[in-house]
């Protein structure tokens, strides 16, 4: 790759199926179904949070007297280092020389590893086997396998030369995943329109 690539968060958390990222900015998260790369593994985003650091105090209203979000935050700096967004991303492949292999990674990804959006050109390498739609499909996501197979499709469909012969053929891919399931292949369909 000949263009630098800017890290946008950090693995803070690691299994064979997922990893969890905290952003290094409060709120820049990627967006649902967002591919991304931590070392040699591919993931799609599935999940996003922001909360406070310490799990037993949860973070409380401070913008009665304020009348903008921002003003909140200009008379409370300390929210800023009180507070993380992170995301969970799925593994759906890993890349080891040139061949990307779109099945679970043999190892997750390490402690710190810095995470990176995938550009253009890499999703759309990484779109034309769509062998990974059946990690998302059987994967045990945090929200809605639909939301997110649906949300992947989208984003890489704007990678591609053809979105809308890249979104048929992920839909013929579908429907023999989901042969026997018409109602979640009627959903993900249904979704898959900006």
């Amino acid at each position: 790759m000949s263009e630098k690539q800017e890290k946008i968060a950090e693995v803070i958390a690691a299994e064979t199926a997922a990893f969890t990222a905290q952003s290094y900015e409060l709120y820049e998260l990627p967006p649902l179904g967002s591919l991304v790369k931590a070392g040699d593994t591919y993931a799609v985003v599935c999940h996003a949070e922001t909360a406070g650091l310490d799990t037993g105090r949860k973070p409380v209203a401070r913008g009665r007297d304020e009348a903008t979000e921002e003003a909140v935050y200009s008379a409370s700096p300390q929210l800023t280092k009180l507070l993380r967004s992170s995301f969970t991303a799925a593994a759906v492949g890993y890349r080891e020389g040139d061949k990307v292999y779109q099945y679970l990674p043999p190892r997750p990804a390490k402690l710190h590893s810095f995470v990176y959006f995938c550009q253009p050109e890499e999703a759309k390498e990484f779109g034309r086997s769509l062998s990974f739609l059946n990690i998302l499909v059987n994967a045990q996501l945090p929200v809605s396998n639909e939301e997110v197979v649906a949300a992947a499709l989208r984003q890489m469909a704007k990678a591609g030369d053809d979105p809308r012969a890249f979104l048929v053929a992920a839909g013929k891919e579908l429907a023999g995943l989901l042969s026997n399931d018409f109602n979640r292949l009627k959903n993900i369909l249904g979704r898959l329109s900006p």
